[in-house]
């Protein structure tokens, strides 16, 4: 395996991380039976994991639009999550 062929991804990597620990946080704050978030959180990073092993060569190409787009994703989840804990919902 060769790093290099994710280093356009790296932002999307460390912030995608973090995001996902945000969401898994609100399905614990929420309620969520820690089972069935546990289940769902493996199986997203599973799925995560073999989009991004599988699909990094073809998508290298339009690495820079999905680093734009992924940002923008993760700003707009972040913002969603931090006015929910201010109790305004959207």
């Amino acid at each position: 395996m060769n790093l290099k062929d994710y280093a356009p991804f790296s932002g999307l990597l460390i912030f995608g991380n973090i995001e996902n620990l945000i969401l898994s946080s609100q399905g614990a704050v929420a309620g969520v039976d820690p089972l069935t978030l546990l289940i769902l959180s493996l199986i997203a990073v599973i799925a995560w994991l073999l989009i991004g092993t599988y699909g990094t060569k073809a998508a290298i190409k339009y690495a820079d639009y999905i680093e734009i787009i992924g940002g923008v994703a993760i700003i707009l989840l972040g913002m969603q999550a931090m006015l929910e804990a201010f109790g305004i919902i959207i």
